[in-house]
């Protein structure tokens, strides 16, 4: 950070939305070479922030100033010309074309009479892949790669300009760790270049690991300007959320029931084989193991999305066959999935018709929906989950992650489930948001539910579960009660290490 001109410089920024002052005045500086964290809550400001910065949305006041030139953004096109370059979480790639054509679409090489010139259009790409140390050509089909593998070819587009500044929105939500090293080798090449990047993230490993400054936005307002190594996860923390999180948990006061939930010797196919569990009314039932260990397609085959190939269920002592999602909603199992814009919700929608989904037969007066009834379920469950929208008519693709996530909690929960099952609760959510969602699986527990977290988060599984079951290759390793867990025996377990030193 030689050059004290800044790269990108955003000053007094306002912007509005009918009831809603997103932005209040921010103000924000990213210098050549400085990879800057921006961080704050779900609905803290940041994406409005960004699409102002990319020309979607227009600032009721204030300006961007571009390596000292005041610029006007009307257009994503635009702000990419004036060398701000997006990397987005959300794909935004066509799954026909090439990889080629995807990475140069709208600035195709041309050669006589408008033809494409397809030999520098791949070698020009070609050149970029080499880079990322990818597996794929130029001429491979988007949509025949991997979720990851897309995400690298989001990236490969940032390399094709000038950049005066790149922004990564959470790059590394679909990578392995192996592509996260390379990820994090191309943002070391850009700022050796003298790039600015601005890195968004609620990861705070990865945040005191490869950026140089973190600012904080929270309610739409600037909350300061910290240099990285001189702070520490609490104190970004405190500024997110105002106040200081508690990451203890509390030990159980409450007495835990029957079982409600028993798997015996449960197997589908290759995917996982001979898993016996048992989960308890009041009691939160965590599953924690590396990609692959099965732990997905355990929770998918309980919500009758695959047949098992051998075992057997029990509710409540009684042996059941669920053979779509159907029956297990009518059995009392409920699934929060992993994917919640994916396969939770209907972002279109507005939230209460999404609470409201899976039981929109039963609420309806002759041929028509129930609104009254509909709206009394929103409302109840809005209040018991604390979830944070102006009303019912709210469209949820415009809530916070925390607040989508308590959407879809709410939906299976007013289904009065006896076993609720959540797949990575709090995947993509900030870190006060996250809290949130821990202290209301634990309530859940505590109200009779027997729960069943999945998560990648060593330090989640661990603070809301009551035991562990760890997972390696499809298969229980062990399963641990929350006092005899050590961060040490657990990574044993999920590596495939037994308590006498050897591999499975």
């Amino acid at each position: 950070m030689t050059d004290q001109t800044p790269a990108l410089r955003l000053e007094g920024i306002v912007k509005t939305f009918p009831g809603v002052r997103a932005l209040d005045g921010v103000s924000f500086a990213v210098m050549p070479g400085e990879v800057h964290a921006l961080m704050g809550e779900n609905g803290a400001g940041k994406s409005t922030l960004m699409k102002v910065l990319g020309g979607i949305h227009q600032p009721n006041e204030g300006q961007i100033i571009v390596s000292e030139v005041p610029t006007v953004m009307t257009s994503p096109l635009q702000a990419k010309s004036k060398g701000i370059v997006f990397i987005h979480q959300e794909l935004s790639l066509a799954e026909e074309l090439s990889v080629a054509e995807n990475i140069y679409l709208g600035e195709l090489p041309l050669k006589s009479f408008g033809r494409v010139d397809w030999t520098k259009l791949y070698a020009q790409t070609d050149a970029i892949l080499e880079k990322l140390k990818v597996g794929f050509n130029a001429k491979t089909r988007v949509g025949d790669l991997s979720i990851a593998n897309q995400q690298m070819v989001e990236i490969a587009r940032a390399l094709t300009v000038d950049a005066k500044a790149v922004i990564f929105d959470e790059p590394t939500a679909s990578l392995t760790d192996a592509e996260k090293v390379v990820l994090f080798d191309v943002i070391a090449d850009l700022k050796s270049q003298g790039v600015g990047i601005i890195y968004i993230s609620h990861r705070m490993e990865e945040i005191f690991k490869i950026t140089d400054r973190i600012s904080v936005l929270r309610d739409g307002q600037y909350q300061g300007t910290v240099v990285t190594a001189e702070t520490n996860e609490e104190g970004v923390t405190q500024m997110m959320i105002g106040r200081k999180l508690d990451l203890s948990r509390a030990a159980v006061t409450h007495e835990l029931g029957d079982v409600a939930l028993e798997v015996r010797d449960l197997s589908c196919g290759k995917l996982f084989e001979n898993v016996s569990f048992q989960v308890r009314r009041g009691e939160v039932l965590g599953f924690y193991g590396l990609v692959g260990a099965g732990r997905t397609e355990i929770a998918e085959t309980l919500f009758g999305l695959r047949n098992p190939s051998g075992g057997t269920i029990h509710l409540d002592g009684n042996e059941i066959r669920i053979n779509s999602p159907a029956d297990a909603i009518a059995m009392g199992i409920s699934l929060v999935p992993e994917d919640r814009k994916g396969q939770g919700l209907v972002l279109g929608m507005n939230c209460r018709d999404n609470m409201t989904l899976p039981q929109v037969s039963d609420l309806t007066a002759g041929p028509f929906v129930a609104e009254g009834a509909e709206i009394a379920i929103f409302d109840q469950y809005r209040d018991k989950l604390d979830i944070r929208t102006p009303g019912w008519k709210q469209t949820v693709g415009n809530l916070s992650g925390g607040n989508q996530q308590k959407i879809v909690i709410g939906k299976w929960l007013s289904m009065h489930p006896d076993v609720l099952i959540v797949d990575e609760p709090t995947r993509g959510i900030d870190v006060g948001s996250k809290s949130e969602i821990h202290n209301l699986i634990r309530e859940l527990a505590a109200q009779g539910y027997a729960v069943i977290v999945i998560s990648s988060e060593m330090p989640e599984v661990l603070h809301v579960s009551d035991r562990i079951v760890a997972m390696y290759s499809g298969k229980v390793m062990r399963t641990f009660t929350s006092e005899e867990v050590t961060e040490d025996n657990l990574i044993q377990a999920i590596s495939g290490i037994t308590p006498t030193n050897k591999v499975a």
